[in-house]
């Protein structure tokens, strides 16, 4: 990337990410507003609100009963984050966290993760600015003051095409594919900020096109939000979105939040300082107001051959799930499962009863 080029990149993000008053922030009180919020609050804005399934009209063909699902109220102490908060956090200096997931257990180990770092013990948590002595430095750890909050931002990105689906591009993800994704994350993540990508294609017809993708999101795909890829070209549909109320993550004007990708660090540290609104970064440095990995790279789910230069890895999925598949053909194969502790129990009384039963259907046939 030459001086110059990087130099109209700055200015134009500097620019056009500022809020203003003539791009109207997008403000769906259920995002903005906690869950008590009143009636009238929810009625400014379009009929965006979640539909809740009812648990006991699902059933699931298994002969054992599965436990009910863990409501938000049973298992998250901490409120549904809103648009507010990933301000909030970045004027108070608190790294914002990002991850993806694709479906719902993905999305259930995000929300347990609220859970878990609920009752945490308090760490220390610089800000972005204080993370290293030197600006290019990527080894310093940071150290939290703060309690840990769990995941912040929960991403349906187009990422879950290659990872997920097995396709050689995020190009190939269809709005109907997405669609089933978010909607079953969003029955396991219930306090993130769920957004979702728009994907290739769903915007690029027309801004009718795009405003008629991002409402599907939103209305059946239960999404918070959506994020969208792009420079100049995607302005006015960014600008039409939150007019209408659908809040958007992305590169440009109006947005609530911006994603630097693979860009120099100090440029990512640069532009987080001059924008009111939170960066997020992804292989763009530490000096962003947050981070986001794609969940099953960070846990070592190795879809891509080898990561990119930015990633992390925490965990070796990959290794784990493949010895165990390997274990599990092993048993089967060698009569090591199941074992009788597996199976269901049936008294002697019932048997004999069964038994006499299909004779009594089949007076010929021989029963024991």
């Amino acid at each position: 990337m030459s001086t110059g080029s990087v130099g109209r990149t700055v200015r134009t993000v500097l620019k056009a990410a500022q809020p203003s008053a003539t791009f109207p922030v997008a403000s769906t009180s259920r995002l903005v507003f906690s869950a008590a919020a009143s009636s009238s609050s929810r009625a400014r804005g379009p009929n965006l609100a979640r539909c809740t399934c009812d648990w006991n009209q699902q059933h699931r063909g298994y002969s054992t009963r599965p436990s009910p699902p863990v409501t938000q109220a049973a298992v998250s102490p901490r409120k549904k984050r809103t648009i507010l908060d990933l301000h909030a956090l970045k004027r108070k200096k608190i790294p914002i966290t990002v991850l993806t997931a694709h479906d719902y257990p993905s999305a259930r180990f995000i929300e347990a993760a609220a859970t878990t770092a609920s009752s945490a013990p308090a760490q220390p948590n610089p800000s972005p600015t204080d993370r290293s002595t030197s600006p290019d430095s990527s080894s310093s750890t940071p150290t939290p003051t703060t309690t840990p909050r769990g995941i912040d931002i929960c991403l349906v990105g187009d990422s879950l095409a290659m990872v997920a689906c097995g396709y050689n591009s995020t190009t190939s993800l269809t709005l109907p594919e997405l669609l089933f994704h978010c909607r079953s994350v969003a029955r396991g993540c219930h306090t993130s900020l769920l957004v979702a990508d728009m994907p290739f294609g769903t915007f690029i017809p027309s801004l009718s096109h795009g405003v008629i993708a991002a409402t599907e999101l939103i209305q059946n795909g239960n999404m918070d939000a959506v994020k969208i890829e792009g420079g100049h070209e995607v302005v006015d549909l960014v600008r039409r979105l939150t007019s209408v109320g659908i809040p958007v993550m992305g590169h440009e004007a109006g947005a609530f939040a911006i994603v630097l990708e693979a860009i120099p660090t100090k440029l990512g540290r640069f532009i987080s300082e001059n924008l009111d609104i939170p960066t997020i970064g992804i292989g763009a440095g530490m000096g962003c107001d947050g981070q986001v990995l794609v969940q099953l790279d960070m846990m070592g789910v190795r879809s891509l051959g080898h990561g990119p230069r930015f990633l992390k890895t925490y965990a070796n999925l990959e290794e784990t799930a493949m010895k165990a598949v390997e274990h599990y053909v092993q048993d089967v194969r060698t009569g090591q499962f199941p074992e009788e502790k597996h199976g269901y129990a049936m008294e002697d009384a019932e048997w004999k009863s069964f038994l006499e039963a299909v004779e009594a259907l089949e007076p010929d046939a021989d029963v024991e």
